[in-house]
Order: structure tokens, then C-alpha cells, then sequence
């Protein structure tokens, strides 16, 4: 309860509450008599004290925004002052205290009158610290006159009122009288002189000097209060001003507790005060304000009131001294001269203004934005040449015609709104922005952002708006533009990637189970890599601008077709509940792969044919996000998942029917993407493999088919993963596309080597076949590792045979060629393993730098069962035999293969009927039992059927 009151309770309440009781209690006993002039002039030494310390002490503390601190800045100098002022004040009382008698009169000044007048001089100081002085000398004469005339309007007045049956009364002499009057006089001056920096205090400390200025007042009152009780004939004791001067003190006292009151943080693009004065920053470090004028007003009511009491006691019986018609002659005429000057003021001021707003008009007239000069009911009154050019208006068509005639109606309650908040708030300076769009002449809608702020002309009307509106048509029209092209392919026009990224999430978030089918189509032009590189890429381009003009006739108008990446496209369908939708996304693939491969692409004079690969994946009812509204942001998570699954499901049916040879159409399975997986697994493992020397080598030998004697072996790796067998054509293509495959084939080619060179060490004539792929060919220093290898092994060349796909020799015949003619100039064999499959022709055996065909397994498969087979095979083994070339026929499994194989005259082979493929060991064993029971001429010989 304690701790609510405490927040209740603003924290300077109490030390004015304090004051306040101090106050009344001061007043009370100065009223009825208590201690006695004693009593009151030390209290007015207590409350000077206090006043002091607390002024002081709160000058040197650092700013911390909480009262009882200094503000900082100009205004802890302002502090400085008044606790300056205080402090003169305590030494004056104490002095006055100490002195039996004392009587404040300028007759017989003492020590403590001019601590007194050094506490007014240092309170007028105070609140003439934190003001940035003007630097021209009218200023300073303005100021003069205005304080003159306020001084003698207030001393004529005084005099009249208070102190002219006095000084008759008298019998003193006019020097002596006014020497009696030097405090009051002293005071008004300071109180007039003081008013404009006081009016002129910064914001947010303007309670702070309010607060010096009611003190200096206070001072000021009491000296004339004490004056006229001194010469009415009155003792200390009928001297009721002690009680405006304890107030004067406690003002003071409570400045430090008040603080300065809380300023609003200024605009971020507002020029501060401290730019126009850098030096004076620089000294005061603080925000400065400026001296302000009382005005005119003020001056003539002062001044006559004065010339009326002066008429009035010219009429009374004591007539009007010479002195007091010098007075209120002189400010007369001072008046009088301040008029004419604020008359010429006033006319320099009306002719800036007529020239500004010629400015203005000439301004609005040269600029393309709309000017326009609207009434408080938003009615056109003035409408530049720029708002005339832009909307196609004339003059009479646009002026006295309300605003909302030509704007939107649904950007009206917004414009309204604005239009408001500039009319009712007049704490808005800056000009408020909104955009809108403006119907021009012809009638269409032109986005618009306008600016309105209030206005007000040299006609003296009341306030108005200013609207300055700017076209943006054009930058609409450029962003439509950019964001046109950030979302589509600038090349074929269609969407790009990430609009058919965006456009899935769109369509799967808005489809239901019920509602039909989606699918997704991914095409790839098979063959596309080769136009570019024989023909360029600007037929390449050419080619995929057709492709795409193709596409986009064959689907239907609901469809979305994206050009995905390079020569992928993708198709989004959304198909309506039907019983076929399937089928119907089969059909629609099919009809997309045989637009692109049935008719050529004219390319200039040239006619390209090319194929595609084409795959399908839907999206499955389980796939979808099933996201509550609960967990907005799980359900966005969850459908971005899906339609990246989705995508990723139709690139790899499409990878998968570009594997397959192209020209075909594949329907994702997912099977297809665990496919996939293992084959990033098994790459992963590869690397861990190769470190761990799981690999292992085994020969599979070959015969010499009619005398069954072993000619050589050829090496085959092997992958033991935790004790079980990795099929070969599982890691052989992830360990080609992870780079592996060329340390690993380094490994296999010395080890192989390393085995042969000693079995020929142990009398055993026979040749050795290592298999190679492209990127093992095309490895750099590829003929210095096999040198290498031979070298380090002592293996002959001669005994080296080198097997290479058919592909490897058409496909990048230049450089692979190459290579391999260097080998073979070292007296390396060159094996085309798998001959047959396609790639190249018979005539072309000639121009190879081939030793040794093998025939595909697939033909020796047919032997005896299909004749076109064994048309084939003979054909191959007769053209091997007129070119030279040793033909080896692989995949021998039966006998009546082996035994067509030796009718057509094949003079070597191997399979699983002739040897299965061993270990090292297995191999050394066969050939140490024939070397020693069969074979003493180095020759092994396996036991063959027929």
C-alpha cells in the first residue's frame, strides 16, 4: 500500500509542500509579531541559505533528469546564478542581522545593501544565461526603448498612486526623494529588462526561469513595499514586505526540486537550435533560447495608463511636478518612435511576404508536381501549371472542384483522415504524406503521393491546405517492370524459378483432397549441351525460345509452365476431380514430349532434332500440411517442405528418364528418391571406405578359346561395406560423380600391377586388363600415374591392357584419344569393352588406336536362341579379324555358347563358364597346381567343357 502511495505521489510535491508550510508559518509569526525584526531577518537567512546550498550543489551534479539535478547545459549556468544570487542574499541578511538598527535606505548605504544589489545583478543574470543574445544593434535599441517605456510607464504610475503625496509630505529635495526611491527604481528596471529573456526561454525550462522572474519580482515589490512604509513614517515592525521576499527565496529554493519540465524529442530532420550558434553551444553546451520582445501591446498600455494618471493629477491640487511630465513626456516620444519603427517593420514584413508568395507561385509553376491550394472543406482554390500538364485539366474544370470528386473512392477515408490530423492538430508543423490514386481528364486512375501541410497566403485568409502531389506512374509502371522481371525468364517469357516455387505453395495451400489433381511436369531437352557447343549459344537460345513457344501451346490455360533452369522446364497442373486425372497428366506428358522431339528446330538454315526427357510426380494426399490455425507458422513450414518435395519428386523422374537414354516419359516412384539417397550415402561412405581399405581386387581370368590356356586377367574391385558385398554398379557411379573414382582407380592399377609383375616373376606368362572410365582419362598427369605405376611395379607395358568404354573414344575423341596414344606409343594395350552397344560403328574401328575388342555380354547371351545376335557376333569377330585386332568374348555361361564362339573362329573369351572372378590367392593357387602338374613352359591352362 505504502509503495502504491509513493508512485502516486509526484516526487517534488514534497519539498513544495515543505515550502508552503514554511511559508504560511513565516507570514504568520511576521504578521502577529513573533521574535520580533530579528526573528525575520534571520529566517530570511535561513531561506537564503538553503536556498544557496540547494541551488549549488545542484548546479555541480551531472544531468540526470530526475528533480533535484541540474537540467545541464545553459541552464546548469543559469543555476549557477541563482544559487550566486542566494548566496549574496544570506550574506546581506546576516550582515543586516548582525547590525543593531539596520533599515534598508539608500541614504546610508552599508555592506549589506550591496550584497543585496549583487543578489539582484546575479538573479538578472540568471535569467539572461541560458538566452542566445542577438548580434545587431536594432535589436538591442528596440530592446532599450521597450524597457525605457515599461520602466517610466510603471515609475509614473508608482509615483501618481503611491510616492507623489509623499516626497510633498516630505520636505526633502527632489535629488535626496529619488535617492530615497533608488531601490524601487533599481527594481522596476530589472523587472522590465528582464521580461524578454524570460518570454524567450527555451522549452521545457521556461517554468525554471518563470520561477527566477517571480522571485526577482517578488524581490522588486518588496523594496517599493518598504520604501513607502519607511517614508509613509512606519517602523520595522509595520513592514509587511519580509513576507514577499521569504516568497522571492523560496522560489529559489524550489527551482533545483522542480526540474526542468519534459520536452517532446524533436523531429529527426528539424534544424537544431545549436546550428545557428555553434560557438555559443560550444560554451553553454545546452539548448538556448532566444530574447523576445514584450511587444507593443503592452508598452502602449503601460504607457497609457501613465499619461492618463499624469493628466489626472494635473487637475488635482498638487499639480504635476516638472520631473514627472519630463518622464512621461520622454516615453511619449520613445512610444512614438517605436511606432513608426514597428510601422516600417510592418511594411517590410507585408512586401517579403507578397514576394515569397510570388516565389511560391513562380516555384509551383517551373515544377512538374501538382501544386494545389485547397479550403478547409478540401475545394481546389489555386492549381499550378505542373497539376494542369499532369492530369489534362483546364483551368476551369479544376478550380472550386472538391477533391473527392477526383479521388479514389478507396483511397478517400484515408486522404480524409490526413486531411484532418493536418486541420485539428495544430501541434503537426511537418507536412503529412499519403498516397492515393487521381483521376485524370480522360478519365484514368494515376497513383499519386502527396504531401499537405496547412497554408497561409499574404491575403491574410484564414488557414489553408497546401497539397503537392506527385505522379508516379511512371515508377509504378518500373516496378511492374522489375517485379515482372525478377519473376520471369527474359530470354523465353515464361516464370521463372521462383515464381513456380511460389506459385506450388500457392496452389498446394489451396487444394483439397477432394478437389482434383496436382502434378508437376519437369522436361529436359536431351542433347541440348551439344548445340550449344557446335552451333553456340545463340542457337541454343533460339532453340529454348521454340521450346518454350511449344510448351506454352500444348497445355491448357490454367496450367503454369516455367522455364525451371538451363534447358529444364516445368509444368504445374491442377486437373478437376475426375476418375482419369492420372492418366490424363500421363496423356499431357506425352503430348509435351512429342512437341519438343517430333518436328525440328530451325535454327537460320539449319535444322535441329533433338528429344526430351520427361518426368511426373503428384502431389499425395499425405504430403500436405494439415497445419491448425493454431500453429500458423508449423503449417507454413510444413507446406514449404511439401511443395519442395514435390518439386524434388519430378526432377528426379525426370533424371531418371534422361538416364534411361531420353525420349521418354517417367512417373516418379519412391523408390526413386530412396535411389537416390543411397547413392548420396554410398558417396559419403566411399571416402571412409577408400581410408579403411574395405576394397579389395579380384581376377576373372581369360582363355585362349581353342587350347584353353589363360592369357590373362582382368581386375575387378570389389567393395566389402561391414562384411557384405556393395554390388559394383552401385558405388562405381557415385564414386565417378564424387571425384573418388580416380584415387581409387590409381589404388586398383598399382595393386593389379603390383600382383601380375610377380606371378610373370614366377614363370607365368599372362597379361593384365584394368578398366577406365572418362574422368580418370581426362585426370590431369593421367599418363605420367600409369608410367608410374609400371614403373614402380615392374610390370612390362606390353603386358598392360588398358579397357575403355565405346563411349569414352566418340564422345571426347580429341583429348582421350590423345592420352591413350601416348600409352600405347609406351607399348600399352587399348581393350572397347562392352563393343557393341551403339556408340561406335564398325567402319570406325580403323581411326581408333585399338588393340583388342570385347564383345557385350548381351550378344554372347543370344548365341544359338536369336539370330540377329548371332548374325552380329560373327560379323564382329570376322571384321576384328581382317582389321588385326584380338577379339574377346565376354558373359560365356553355357556351353553352347562357348562352342558357336569357337565355330565362328573367336579366339578368346571369359565368363563365369570359363572362370569366375577370385581373389589374389585363389589365382596364385590355380596357377602354382598347373605350373607344376600341367604346364612347365610358364603356360596355365583351364580345364574347359568339349
Amino acid at each position: 500500500m505504502s509503495g502504491d502511495y509513493a508512485r502516486r505521489v509526484p516526487p517534488r510535491a514534497l519539498p513544495v509542500a515543505m515550502a508552503a508550510v514554511v511559508g504560511v508559518l513565516y507570514a504568520t509569526g511576521s504578521l502577529l509579531g513573533w521574535g520580533g525584526s530579528a526573528f525575520i531577518t534571520w529566517a530570511e537567512a535561513g531561506a537564503a541559505g538553503a536556498a544557496a546550498v540547494s541551488l549549488l550543489l545542484s548546479a555541480r551534479r551531472p544531468s540526470g533528469g530526475t528533480p533535484g539535478t541540474a537540467p545541464g547545459g545553459v541552464w546548469t549556468a543559469s543555476w549557477r546564478w541563482y544559487g550566486i544570487a542566494a548566496a549574496s542574499w544570506f550574506a546581506g541578511a546576516v550582515g543586516a542581522a548582525l547590525i543593531d538598527g539596520y533599515r534598508r535606505s539608500a541614504l546610508s548605504l552599508s555592506v549589506p545593501d550591496l550584497f543585496y544589489l549583487l543578489a539582484l545583478v546575479a538573479l538578472v543574470i540568471g535569467l539572461v544565461a541560458p538566452i542566445r543574445l542577438p548580434r545587431d544593434g536594432g535589436t538591442w535599441l528596440r530592446y532599450a526603448a521597450d524597457t525605457y517605456v515599461c520602466a517610466c510607464a510603471l515609475f509614473v504610475l508608482g509615483w501618481v498612486a503611491l510616492f507623489g503625496a509623499l516626497y510633498h509630505r516630505s520636505g526633502e529635495s527632489p535629488p535626496e526623494f529619488l535617492l530615497e526611491l533608488l531601490y524601487p527604481l533599481i527594481g522596476i528596471v530589472f523587472v522590465c529588462g528582464a521580461l524578454p529573456f524570460v518570454l524567450g526561454a527555451a522549452r521545457g525550462h521556461r517554468r525554471l526561469a518563470w520561477m527566477g522572474y517571480g522571485a526577482l519580482t517578488a524581490i522588486a515589490a518588496a523594496d517599493i513595499v518598504t520604501t513607502f512604509v519607511r517614508l509613509d513614517g512606519g517602523g520595522p515592525a509595520d513592514d509587511p514586505s519580509d513576507i514577499l521576499r521569504l516568497a522571492g527565496l523560496l522560489l529559489l529554493l524550489l527551482v533545483p526540486w522542480t526540474g526542468p519540465a519534459a520536452e517532446p524529442a524533436p523531429p529527426v530532420d528539424d534544424i537544431p537550435d545549436d546550428v545557428a550558434e555553434p560557438d555559443a553551444v560550444a560554451r553553454t553546451g545546452g539548448k538556448q533560447g532566444r530574447m523576445i520582445g514584450p511587444g507593443i501591446a503592452p508598452a502602449a498600455i503601460a504607457a497609457a495608463a501613465a499619461m492618463f494618471i499624469a493628466g489626472h493629477a494635473l487637475t488635482g491640487h498638487n499639480g504635476l511636478e516638472p520631473g514627472i511630465s519630463i518622464v512621461a513626456g520622454t516615453a511619449a516620444l520613445v512610444l512614438l518612435a517605436r511606432l513608426a519603427g514597428l510601422l516600417r517593420e510592418n511594411d517590410a514584413l507585408r512586401r517579403a511576404v507578397e514576394t515569397g508568395e510570388e516565389h511560391f507561385r513562380a516555384l509551383s509553376e517551373s515544377i512538374n508536381d501538382a501544386v494545389l491550394i485547397c479550403d478547409v472543406d478540401a475545394t481546389v482554390q489555386y492549381a499550378s501549371a505542373g497539376a494542369l500538364r499532369t492530369y489534362h485539366y483546364e483551368p476551369d474544370e479544376l478550380l472550386g472542384r472538391p477533391l473527392h470528386e477526383i479521388v479514389h473512392p478507396e483511397d478517400l477515408p484515408r486522404v480524409e483522415e490526413v486531411f484532418l490530423e493536418v486541420l485539428d492538430d495544430e501541434s503537426v508543423d511537418e507536412a503529412l504524406r499519403v498516397s492515393c490514386r487521381v483521376r485524370a481528364a480522360d478519365g484514368t486512375w494515376l497513383p499519386t503521393e502527396s504531401t499537405i501541410s496547412r497554408y497561409s497566403g499574404s491575403d491574410g485568409a484564414p488557414t489553408r491546405l497546401l497539397v503537392t502531389t506527385r505522379d508516379l506512374s511512371e515508377q509504378a509502371a518500373l516496378q511492374r517492370q522489375v517485379a515482372h522481371l525478377t519473376f520471369h525468364d527474359g530470354l523465353t517469357g515464361l516464370p521463372n524459378r521462383s515464381y513456380f516455387e511460389e506459385r506450388t505453395r500457392e496452389v498446394l495451400s489451396r487444394h483439397e483432397p477432394s478437389g482434383g489433381e496436382v502434378a508437376v511436369v519437369f522436361v529436359d531437352l536431351d542433347g541440348f549441351t551439344a548445340v550449344n557447343d557446335s552451333a553456340g549459344h545463340a542457337a541454343g537460345d533460339q532453340v529454348l525460345a521454340q521450346a518454350a513457344r511449344r510448351l506454352r501451346a500444348t497445355v491448357h490455360s490454367d496450367d503454369t509452365v516455367a522455364r525451371w533452369g538451363g534447358d529444364e522446364f516445368a509444368v504445374l497442373v491442377q486437373l478437376p476431380p475426375d476418375d482419369g486425372e492420372t492418366r490424363a497428366t500421363v496423356e499431357l506428358a506425352g503430348r509435351l514430349l512429342r512437341a519438343l522431339s517430333a518436328d525440328p528446330y530451325q535454327v537460320g538454315n539449319k535444322h535441329i532434332v533433338l528429344t526430351a526427357s520427361v518426368g511426373i510426380a503428384f502431389a499425395g494426399d499425405e504430403e500436405r500440411p494439415a497445419g491448425a490455425a493454431g500453429n500458423a507458422a508449423e503449417a507454413g513450414r510444413r507446406l514449404r517442405r511439401t511443395a519442395a518435395d514435390l518439386l524434388r519428386n519430378g526432377d528426379l523422374a525426370m533424371a531418371r528418364a534422361k538416364a534411361a537414354g531420353g525420349g521418354r516419359v517417367e512417373v516418379y516412384a519412391p523408390h526413386m528418391h530412396a535411389d537416390v539417397v543411397r547413392r548420396l550415402e554410398l558417396g559419403s561412405d566411399l571416402q571412409q571406405a577408400l581410408a579403411e581399405e574395405e576394397f579389395a581386387i579380384e581376377f576373372q581370368p581369360m582363355v585362349d578359346l581353342a587350347t584353353s590356356r589363360v592369357t590373362g586377367v582382368e581386375a575387378l574391385l570389389r567393395w566389402w561395406r561391414g562384411g557384405e558385398a556393395v554390388p559394383p554398379e552401385e558405388f562405381i557411379g557415385p564414386a565417378e560423380e564424387s571425384g573418388l573414382m580416380i584415387p581409387l582407380g590409381d589404388w586398383v592399377l598399382r595393386e593389379a600391377c603390383r600382383e601380375v609383375a610377380r606371378w610373370r616373376g614366377d614363370a607365368w606368362d599372362v597379361g593384365l586388363s584394368v578398366n577406365f572410365t572418362a574422368r580418370q582419362i581426362a585426370a590431369p598427369r593421367f599418363v605420367e600415374s600409369v608410367a608410374a605405376a609400371l614403373e614402380e611395379t615392374g610390370l612390362p607395358p606390353q603386358a598392360l591392357t588398358l579397357e575403355v568404354r565405346e563411349e569414352v573414344l566418340v564422345e571426347d575423341a580429341g583429348q582421350n584419344v590423345e592420352r591413350l596414344s601416348e600409352l600405347r606409343n609406351l607399348g600399352v594395350r587399348l581393350a572397347i569393352d562392352d563393343f557393341g552397344t551403339g556408340y561406335a560403328s564398325l567402319a570406325y574401328l580403323g581411326q581408333l588406336p585399338v588393340d583388342v575388342i570385347k564383345i557385350d555380354p548381351s550378344f554372347v547371351a543370344g548365341l544359338g536362341s536369336d539370330e540377329t545376335r548371332t548374325l552380329l557376333t560373327r560379323t564382329i569377330v570376322r571384321l576384328g579379324s581382317d582389321l588385326g585386332l584380338t577379339v574377346v568374348a565376354e558373359g560365356i555361361e553355357r556351353p553352347e555358347q562357348l562352342e558357336a564362339l569357337r565355330e565362328m573362329g573367336c579366339p578368346r573369351g571369359q565368363g563365369f563358364l570359363v572362370a569366375r572372378p577370385m581373389a589374389a590367392g585363389r589365382v596364385e593357387s590355380l596357377v602354382r597346381t598347373n605350373l607344376e602338374g600341367h604346364a612347365p613352359s610358364g603356360d596355365v591352362a583351364l580345364p574347359l567343357p568339349g
